[in-house]
């Protein structure tokens, strides 16, 4: 019997026990059957198979395959494995396994039960022994010959998502199995879903159909549905982020650190949940699917629902930031320190707060109020709305201000000024300054003193000019900031109508073609912008007249003071008290 248990063994991954004692393993070696040529004399080890069932050898089952070996020839080897086809983890096919050896189990004792002893006996374990034929009385009936038909079991998993099935062989003169054993077997065990009709068809010619575990019947597994997420457009937690260009270098001086949103902007947005699918076991039973729960918005200061429920939409232009529950929109940007390199340049679409001061080559862009509690060195800065500069401007004649409506500033030194509406300061000093509302410097000490001031409106001024004679051109009238748009504008088509009529005198060619479209529509509006600003001079030239032209009022006025007004010019010959100069009958009057 070594060889079988080997071979059993390596089949299904038992071995005999080495701790038996010798006398119950080794037999006399003139009593060890032969090996037969195909046996393997050490079979290797096979490796572990986790939906295999292993049996040990001296199992039931394995008791009447050997039974049914023995009477066909060929016979095929069992073949005991669930196919998972996704229905079941690895640890759920671990238990299932357990299930399945204890239904075999059960089975085989059973089919193994119905068979006589005599049956059962082997060849090689019959004993002749004497008998006496005097004393021997023969049976008055001859028993019946044994008849077990085929039997087909049918398997459930446990989750009733797949079907298995194990035929027995017939015994004695039993029926081969045929499509009617299966059909019963199958309406037994209630499996109505998912079965393989292909498979019921030619299963009783398989040469396989005996031990042999099929899968019959496949559920189908329930979907459940997916809870709905929000979508954001803008991060929760914003980081410094240093950007490289082509060459490796990093811009420290934007950082990215402000996250603007215009009026009715999308905030975030929540993904609706996916719908589930529910299941059906092979007993065709309904498993319901669970549904997915809707994201909720989350909702904060100055921000709405659109009317479908699905966006959160921002109620004012500003800053977007969340509060570890919800997104807000802050009208506000407001800056504890300096604008330097721990913050970047600031660009946004509300207002902004510097509680300290502005670097030098750092810029702040903003469609609303700039506030600046610090001092400003030679940065670059343009509100939408008003510009307030608490400490004043150390401009080191690179500082650039741009403001939409008025400008606020302790003092300016050395800096370009670009205001639509008024401008009040203590002190100006060597700047460049254009300005179309009127320029204010009668608080503090109130000089103006040298670089080139323009007015719409007039100026208003305590000291103008110095006792050094500094010099310090004065421009009232006209619409300064619209002037210098239109010179830059002006340069700007001049630029383009030479670069066009230089593509004229060059050969044809595609790329011609697509950059002179390109030229020729940027002068079109370019000239189109220009009839706009000659429109709008000339409208503002009226209304200045209607009210009785610009002037420069001041308490002293130093000589070297050169004064515009339209096209007359007036030089400052000496010191001279509370001046009053405007444009009288073509001619400049100072009183």
């Amino acid at each position: 019997m070594e060889p079988k248990n080997r071979f059993w063994g390596w089949l299904f991954g038992t071995r005999l026990d080495e701790d038996l004692e010798d006398d119950e393993i080794e037999q006399p070696e003139e009593e060890q059957p032969e090996q037969e040529d195909w046996m393997p004399e050490e079979p290797p080890e096979p490796e572990p198979v986790i939906n295999q069932l292993i049996l040990p050898w001296d199992h039931p089952f394995i008791l009447l395959y050997e039974l049914w070996a023995e009477r066909v020839k060929d016979a095929p080897l069992p073949y005991l494995r669930l196919e998972n086809s996704g229905i079941l983890s690895d640890s759920e096919m671990e238990q299932e396994l357990q299930r399945l050896r204890k239904f075999i189990t059960a089975e085989a004792i059973s089919r193994w039960d119905m068979i006589p002893k005599e049956t059962k006996k082997k060849p090689d374990e019959d004993t002749e022994e004497p008998q006496d034929t005097a004393d021997t009385a023969e049976p008055d009936e001859e028993p019946e010959p044994l008849k077990l038909d085929a039997f087909p079991m049918v398997y459930v998993t446990s989750n009733r998502l797949g079907a298995w099935l194990m035929i027995f062989p017939p015994v004695g003169d039993g029926k081969e199995l045929d499509r009617g054993m299966l059909d019963e077997a199958l309406m037994k065990s209630g499996v109505a879903f998912g079965v393989d009709a292909e498979l019921l068809e030619r299963l009783p010619d398989e040469q396989n159909r005996y031990f042999h575990l099929y899968r019959i019947a496949l559920g189908q597994p329930v979907v459940h549905g997916e809870d709905g997420y929000i979508e954001d457009f803008f991060e929760r937690d914003t980081k410094q982020k240093f950007v490289e260009d082509e060459h490796g270098r990093v811009d420290y001086f934007n950082l990215n650190l402000v996250q603007n949103v215009e009026k009715g902007g999308v905030i975030c947005q929540a993904v609706p949940p996916k719908e589930g699918v529910p299941g059906r076991t092979v007993l065709n039973q309904e498993i319901p699917c669970k549904t997915g729960k809707t994201a909720a918005l989350p909702k904060g200061r100055n921000t709405e629902a659109s009317e479908d429920g699905t966006k959160l939409l921002a109620m004012k232009s500003g800053r977007v930031e969340f509060s570890g529950r919800g997104f807000m929109v802050k009208s506000v940007l407001e800056i504890n320190g300096n604008v330097d390199f721990s913050s970047g340049n600031i660009n946004f679409v509300g207002d902004v707060h510097i509680h300290g001061d502005v670097s030098s080559g750092f810029s702040i862009r903003t469609i609303g109020d700039v506030t600046i509690d610090g001092v400003v060195e030679a940065a670059e800065i343009e509100a939408g709305g008003d510009l307030i500069v608490a400490k004043g401007i150390l401009g080191d004649s690179r500082a650039v201000l741009h403001a939409h409506h008025d400008i606020y500033a302790q003092y300016m030194e050395n800096c370009s000024v670009h205001c639509r509406g008024d401008l009040k300061t203590d002190c100006i000093v060597n700047c460049d300054i254009y300005c179309d509302g009127e320029v204010q410097v009668r608080t503090g000490r109130g000089t103006m003193i040298g670089g080139r001031v323009r007015a719409a409106r007039g100026i208003n001024a305590k000291v103008v000019g110095s006792k050094s004679e500094s010099v310090t051109t004065v421009y009232l009238g006209g619409q300064p900031c619209a002037n210098y748009e239109r010179e830059f504008l002006l340069k700007s088509i001049e630029e383009l109508e030479a670069e066009l009529e230089k593509l004229e005198r060059q050969p044809e060619s595609p790329s011609k073609t697509q950059r002179m479209g390109k030229v020729r529509l940027d002068l079109s509006v370019g000239r189109m912008k220009l009839g706009q600003f000659d429109k709008e001079l000339e409208k503002i030239k009226g209304k200045l007249e209607e009210q009785g032209g610009c002037r420069l009022k001041c308490d002293i006025a130093y000589p070297g003071l050169v004064l515009n007004i339209e096209n007359e010019t007036l030089h400052l010959t000496k010191e001279t008290s509370s001046v009053v100069a405007r444009l009288v009958n073509g001619e400049i009057h100072v009183m």
